[in-house]
């Protein structure tokens, strides 16, 4: 049996007060036979060490593409990255990340039934990081291992390191997952959309428990999700993502309190809340997202928007600046220039584009 041997971690920043992660019009695009498809399309945040960002939009806006991408998860020779990472301070665009992963990095993944081994004890599961990354021996790393588990909140730990990920619940499998990311104690943590498929007590519970775990540790996390509501009182900071562009960005209590961009209003009012009577349509969005590889010419958001103008139609905005508060939109949310756009779309019926527009308001 070969030897275990340790990677080289790189040596963590002098700064202590310096961002954790600080990403610079940052791009990542995939070659297909079709064009350039445009998953990541000029990304700009800063996460400093201890906060959570929130990265909020639909399944394909580039949420998970662009954390699987900043760790270097997403290796191709059809892959192309452009922008800046700095990661503690070291650039690594372009560069191999591994020697991050476990002890620097981790990720929650998405569905913990794929992503664990199904035919490996889940006591082996947790105890390789612990090998790889710590050096720790077969005993040390068992014994570390049920003290994870216990962290994590699973009773029994010490029966539950010689059962299989198929013996357990999913909320369970989840917490394994959550034990595997946090065993070499890193600085960054992705959670991407940790609480799909759990019924809501585990979803609560499992949420709670990344809070706890990263205040102890003062870890730097981003928080995938497409669900605003699970994010509003779970974030520093949220992100909105569609089409591989960021939509609006500003401290989360900001956006919630002076939300600016159409498509982070959409996705609020697309979720039910426990005030509506019982039997009150919901207002889906209509459409589907753009094509990253042809998308429209102006605005990504504009065919399936109410507000949309003649200019949403041909000019791309750009990112304003209110503040701390950012946001891509010529009619933002809450303005004079938003009202009296739903105004003309209501009198003549539809969009800009064509989409349909009801008295009321409604799309679609």
């Amino acid at each position: 049996m070969s030897e275990i041997t340790v990677e080289a971690v790189p040596e963590r920043g002098a700064d202590p007060n310096a961002a954790l992660l600080d990403v610079k019009d940052y791009r990542v695009g995939f070659k297909t036979e079709h064009g350039l498809a445009r998953a990541v399309d000029g990304v700009t945040f800063r996460l400093d060490k201890g906060k959570t960002l929130g990265i909020v939009g639909e399944s394909g806006s580039g949420k998970s593409v662009l954390n699987r991408s900043i760790m270097g998860l997403v290796v191709s020779s059809n892959q192309i990255e452009e922008g800046s990472i700095h990661f503690d301070g070291t650039e690594i665009v372009g560069t191999d990340r591994q020697p991050f992963w476990g002890k620097r990095m981790s990720m929650i993944f998405q569905d913990p039934m794929t992503s664990l081994n199904p035919v490996m004890k889940v006591g082996r599961q947790i105890g390789e990081p612990l090998k790889l990354h710590l050096g720790m021996d077969k005993k040390r790393a068992r014994a570390r291992a049920t003290e994870l588990l216990t962290q994590v909140g699973i009773p029994e730990p010490g029966r539950r390191l010689d059962q299989y990920p198929h013996e357990l619940s999913g909320g369970m499998r989840q917490r394994v997952m959550i034990a595997i990311a946090l065993a070499g104690e890193p600085d960054f943590l992705v959670a991407d959309e940790p609480t799909t498929a759990l019924d809501v007590t585990v979803q609560k519970y499992i949420l709670d428990l990344l809070n706890e775990l990263q205040r102890d540790r003062h870890m730097a996390m981003t928080l995938i999700t497409h669900d605003l509501g699970v994010a509003r009182g779970r974030t520093d900071d949220l992100l909105v993502m569609y089409g591989g562009r960021v939509m609006e960005q500003a401290p989360t209590d900001v956006l919630f309190s002076a939300m600016r961009h159409p498509y982070s209003e959409a996705l609020l009012e697309s979720i039910p809340t426990l005030d509506h009577p019982k039997h009150t349509r919901l207002n889906p969005i209509p459409g589907a997202p753009p094509d990253i590889v042809a998308p429209p010419p102006g605005c990504r958001f504009a065919p399936r928007c109410r507000y949309a103008q003649e200019r949403c139609a041909t000019e791309l905005p750009e990112l304003e600046s209110d503040g701390n508060h950012h946001y891509a939109c010529f009619f933002p949310v809450g303005t004079d220039a938003n009202a009296e756009a739903l105004d003309r779309n209501i009198e003549r019926g539809h969009t800009a584009v064509g989409l349909p527009v009801s008295k009321e308001g409604r799309v679609g």
